[in-house]
């Protein structure tokens, strides 16, 4: 069945569908030895498709990784010039474009997904399929009731009120505090404003699922493929 040219470069793991719009337009795309235009389709059974002088595969070997990210390291997949930081790419060997799903900041860990499979990436990202998101958060002080049903019940953040939020005390010392955070939606660093705004700034923040999938035994750093099943489960999100 015939697709939509951007759609079958995400799906082959090159780029996002909004990037590959932009590798068409700049003419890097061919169809049968012809030169592609924004809004062509193809079918990969009958139909050559060439991305920057490499064939398109029908089946592209999909790929899906479970990374722990260390503090420190970017979010990134290509590393900027002025970027001196590690990246998330430089952990895991892997020949070809990897999507990475659920990004943290650089100061921030915990799980991130990485794959190849566009068309799954994209599901996960939207943000109308709000996937839930959990995360180990130690900010100082010990925040009181009040101000956690604050939290749970959403702040104003950017002249819009945050989505409410699941925060439960995990444990607490003298000076900090181990409280889990369960999100519906991903605003930039929404976790470490909303906790400073609070009045109790983060010292440390772990991601540790996405759903209902953990990041389980990984240390820093380390990753493993995900098994067939998770994969299904995964598909069955939307």
């Amino acid at each position: 069945m015939a697709e939509r040219l951007q759609k079958l470069i995400s799906q082959a793991g090159i780029t996002s569908r909004r990037a590959a719009e932009d590798l068409i337009r700049a003419g890097r795309v061919t169809v049968n030895g012809q030169v592609a235009q924004l809004g062509d389709k193809a079918d990969l059974a009958h139909d050559v498709v060439v991305v920057d002088g490499k064939p398109l595969k029908a089946n592209p070997d999909l790929v899906y990784i479970l990374l722990h990210k260390p503090r420190g390291v970017v979010c990134t997949n290509k590393r900027q010039p002025y970027e001196k930081r590690p990246i998330v790419r430089d952990l895991v060997p892997h020949d070809g474009h990897l999507y990475t799903v659920g990004r943290l900041d650089a100061e921030s860990e915990g799980l991130i997904l990485m794959t190849n499979d566009g068309d799954l990436a994209n599901q996960l990202m939207h943000p109308r399929y709000q996937h839930t998101k959990t995360y180990h958060v130690l900010v100082e002080g010990k925040p009181a009731p009040k101000t956690l049903d604050e939290w749970r019940n959403g702040v104003m953040l950017d002249d819009k009120r945050t989505a409410p939020a699941k925060v439960r005390v995990l444990s607490d010392k003298r000076d900090d505090t181990w409280l889990q955070v369960v999100l519906r939606e991903g605003r930039k660093r929404q976790i470490r404003r909303v906790a400073t705004q609070l009045g109790h700034p983060p010292k440390r923040l772990i991601r540790t699922k996405i759903e209902w999938l953990e990041i389980g035994h990984l240390k820093p750093g380390e990753w493993r493929h995900l098994s067939p099943k998770e994969v299904r489960m995964l598909k069955q999100l939307s």
